[in-house]
């Protein structure tokens, strides 16, 4: 492995993602957020010589980061694309998929990647960098309904309106072209001691439709409901609140809105059972790994 694993990316709820596989030694599993490769690895140790991996990954750091070992397969590409993908390494079901949701710490820590509002960098916030539309599409040429609905639904803001008003009032003295002249337009309007905070729900929110980061979520649970064998497991971790409710809707029901249908005789027809309750990171991983506070755990059973 060309970085070590620890380096790159501090992964969250190591042991229990990968307890949440129920791991088969010779079983065949996916790792669809490869990152820094801390839970492939972790995967990897589980299996034996006749077990595989494949990992997804969209990002050209995370690729070059990979782990030297013939049980893996890192796929360059978005998980979105389960399916195909797999279906071009000729294989059609898997024991397991495990993702770990959101970004690492690696491209939050990479100045020019525009991810962190620690850094006065251009608006980029693409995780795969050969994509089209980079942040700063979303700050200058969306208009302010577009922008008020993003900041809400993804970032959880209460003074959405507020915020895309600012900006769109901005831009008529040109365009916003860095992460500083964001900061510098919007901190204003968040609470002096919380502004961190804050300023780090509108750069997700920014960061989560850049990469369409919702829609891929969606595509790859309802695949994973076709790809997984029954008595297989689904382990997601996620950082949002409109994720968790994503994953835990479709645990549940196997759809994300409206009621999930009934046969004749009034039962309901659903891919997985949850096992388990939602598992969080305790105050010692807190401690380690402040990115952990947000971080919520459900595991499914393919039925």
């Amino acid at each position: 492995m060309s970085n070590q694993g620890v380096t790159y990316h501090v992964p969250v709820l190591l042991k229990e993602t990968v307890d949440g596989l129920n791991i088969i030694p010779n079983g065949t599993y996916v790792d669809v957020t490869y990152g820094g490769g801390s839970h492939s690895k972790e995967i990897l140790n589980r299996l034996g010589d006749n077990g595989h991996l494949y990992a997804f990954d969209q990002d050209e750091d995370a690729i070059r980061n990979k782990i030297d070992d013939e049980r893996l397969t890192l796929i360059e590409g978005n998980f979105e694309n389960l399916k195909k993908y797999l279906r071009l390494e000729g294989v059609k079901q898997v024991d397991g998929i495990l993702a770990d949701l959101g970004i690492s710490s690696h491209q939050i820590n990479m100045p020019k990647r525009g991810f962190s509002i620690r850094y006065d960098e251009k608006l980029d916030m693409r995780m795969n960098r050969s994509a089209e539309m980079s942040a700063f599409d979303v700050v200058n040429n969306y208009d302010e309904r577009s922008l008020r609905i993003i900041f809400s639904q993804y970032g959880d803001l209460r003074n959405a309106g507020t915020l895309a008003r600012s900006i769109v009032v901005a831009r008529e003295d040109g365009e916003i072209k860095t992460t500083g002249d964001l900061i510098g337009i919007v901190s204003k309007h968040f609470p002096k001691l919380k502004q961190n905070k804050f300023l780090a729900k509108l750069f997700q929110a920014i960061r989560i439709e850049v990469n369409g980061e919702i829609e891929a979520l969606k595509k790859m649970l309802l695949q994973s409901a076709d790809v997984i064998k029954k008595g297989g497991r689904l382990s997601v971790i996620s950082y949002h609140s409109l994720e968790d409710r994503l994953v835990k809707r479709f645990i549940r029901d196997g759809i994300f809105e409206g009621q999930p249908e009934k046969d004749i005789f009034g039962n309901v027809s659903v891919p997985f059972k949850k096992i388990g309750k939602m598992i969080v990171p305790d105050e010692e991983e807190i401690a380690r790994n402040p990115r952990a506070r947000s971080a919520k755990l459900r595991i499914g059973e393919k039925l």
